[in-house]
């Protein structure tokens, strides 16, 4: 039997995925970034991450489900996600 993972898709959504997902978010915070961030494995261990963890198969999916990257493992994908902002 093949191992299924749940992943978002662009459009927000869950899906089954025969590969596991590359980036980890926070489905409340709206944010994602490597699976070993070290912010979110401080949360994780302190169990306060764990009940809204997503994961996603690129940056592609993550950004299109409106999740921006973390400040802490994406800092130059976080810049540029800010300049965006302040272009709006």
């Amino acid at each position: 039997m093949t191992r299924r993972y749940r992943i978002l898709g662009a459009d927000g959504r869950s899906r089954a995925s025969a590969a596991p997902g590359t980036l980890g978010g926070h489905r409340r915070l709206r944010i994602y970034g490597r699976l070993d961030c070290p912010s979110a494995l401080r949360w994780l261990a302190r169990g306060h991450y764990a009940a809204h963890r997503v994961f996603f198969a690129d940056e592609t999916a993550a950004r299109a489900a409106g999740f921006r990257p973390c400040a802490v493992c994406l800092p130059r994908e976080y810049d540029q996600w800010t300049t965006l902002q302040e272009d709006r």
